[in-house]
């Protein structure tokens, strides 16, 4: 071999042998001292697992499947392909796949090609010389990653496509919860409308029980104008209810992806049902939340970032070959004593910045220390809102018994009190009242029924998507 090749070759070499190390620290999951065990139920605790893709938006046993509503299905499959917001989520997605595969990019040489031709000349006159000038180029550079600055980039880059990925999930869950709760309230309006028409035919029953009353001379005027009163309120209430339920039904067609025009979702009398919350469920499902994939995955990435920022205190080698032809003439371009090359190595180093690169290093810890504090800000947070939702549904349990119970006494109450008036031993007043105690005893049952499927939506989505695997 010539011996104007040995030293290149052993630049190269020795690049090669280096370029196994990476500057800045490897990164380790940040520690939470005061993370419980368990939920105050019982259970365990295990390491965020991030996931290379986003997850699936129709899995096999989505996360609605316990509430058993085929129309609420439909829905929420529906928003997952024609959502624009998710549709958004995943247009970063894939901006952050392209990202990551520039940054590797790096780890290749780069490669070029050039031709020129130019016509020159010196002189005056006849003196005048031309020159034909023919060139054709190749040349390849190549940076090898001694300290570890493009691994640390790309490890970066693919802690953020994973966050990216988590992003995504985290938006689709959150606009699933709330279709399902926007679809809740619109059933348990059509429930309280169903309630409200029943009401207003026992209203008007009372009007002509009391106008009968008047005739026969049992009973007062004023006792008419009540029972009038009462029943216009009652269809003014449900002028009301038909306003709200219009506009809580616009909101499931925008979540899902349509425009309120397209979307008639009448009333069948259904309501999804209320799932069955096992009595005890592991804190690991909290590993499945997305938005705290999301914030684990930014402290790895910010990790990495102060490699990057340490590797800039280390001098750069870049190894480049050129070679080609030069000729006056097309002809002879291509000839041997034509052939031009040039091999060498470049060690490119910053000698003084004024305090830049310390500034960059100090910058990026502080911004690795702030996402580890965003992280366990996360994990305390999922577990309150898990917490929040497990006593309210356990709350709930308790006060739609008693609300029942409420109802049934309500409901004899007005029975009673009916059937002295007709007797005439009491005024209206008092069947009004008894009648009003029934309406917001069963309007208040319904408000529970809400209540409890709505926080068993919350408790889904502070758990990442349900407790399933909790039961296996």
């Amino acid at each position: 071999m010539p011996s104007n090749f040995s030293h290149p070759l052993l630049a190269v070499l020795a690049a090669c042998g280096l370029s196994a190390c990476a500057v800045g620290p490897d990164y380790r999951q940040p520690e939470l001292a005061t993370l419980p065990g368990s939920f105050k139920h019982e259970a365990g605790w295990q390491t965020v697992q991030p996931r290379e893709e986003p997850a699936a938006a129709d899995e096999n046993a989505p996360w609605w499947q316990p509430f058993a509503d085929p129309t609420l299905d439909a829905l929420l499959r529906e928003l997952a392909a024609a959502s624009p917001g998710v549709a958004q989520a995943e247009a970063r997605y894939r901006q952050a796949q392209a990202a990551l595969r520039a940054t590797r990019a790096g780890f290749s040489p780069t490669v070029g090609a050039s031709a020129g031709a130019r016509r020159s000349s010196s002189g005056a006159g006849s003196d005048a010389s031309i020159a034909n000038a023919l060139t054709l180029d190749l040349s390849a550079s190549w940076t090898p990653d001694l300290w570890g600055r493009l691994r640390r980039e790309a490890e970066a880059g693919r802690a953020e496509l994973q966050a990216s990925a988590a992003d995504l999930a985290a938006l689709r869950l959150s606009l699933q919860a709330t279709l399902a709760q926007n679809y809740i309230r619109l059933r348990i309006f059509d429930l309280q409308r169903e309630l409200l028409a029943q009401t207003e035919q026992a209203y008007l029953r009372s009007l002509e029980l009391t106008r009968n009353q008047y005739d026969a001379g049992f009973a007062a005027r004023a006792d008419v104008v009540q029972a009038e009163t009462q029943l216009e309120s009652v269809r003014a209430e449900l002028l009301d209810l038909a306003g709200q339920r219009a506009t809580v039904e616009n909101a499931v067609a925008v979540l899902a992806g349509r425009p309120p025009s397209a979307l008639d979702l009448g009333a069948d009398g259904s309501l999804p049902q209320l799932p069955a919350v096992p009595p005890a469920m592991p804190a690991s499902l909290l590993t499945r939340r997305p938005d705290l994939v999301v914030a684990e995955r930014r402290v790895a990435a910010a990790n990495a970032r102060i490699g990057v920022a340490e590797a800039a205190w280390f001098p750069e080698l870049t190894l480049s070959l050129s070679g080609g032809y030069q000729s006056g003439s097309l002809g002879r371009l291509l000839d041997a004593p034509s052939r031009v090359w040039a091999l060498g190595p470049t060690l490119a180093a910053t000698l003084f910045d004024g305090g830049a690169r310390s500034a960059a290093v100090e910058q990026a810890v502080a911004a690795h220390e702030e996402s580890a504090a965003a992280w366990r800000e996360a994990v305390l947070a999922a577990l309150q809102e898990t917490e929040d939702a497990l006593a309210r549904l356990r709350a709930l349990e308790a006060l739609a018994a008693q609300q029942g119970k409420v109802v049934a006494l309500a409901q004899e109450n007005e029975r009673l009190v009916t059937n002295r008036y007709r007797s005439g031993l009491v005024s209206f007043l008092e069947v009004a009242v008894a009648q009003n105690t029934t309406l917001s005893a069963r309007r208040a049952a319904l408000d529970v029924t809400r209540d409890r499927l709505e926080a068993s939506v919350q408790l889904v989505a502070s758990l990442g998507g349900g407790w399933a695997p909790a039961l296996e």
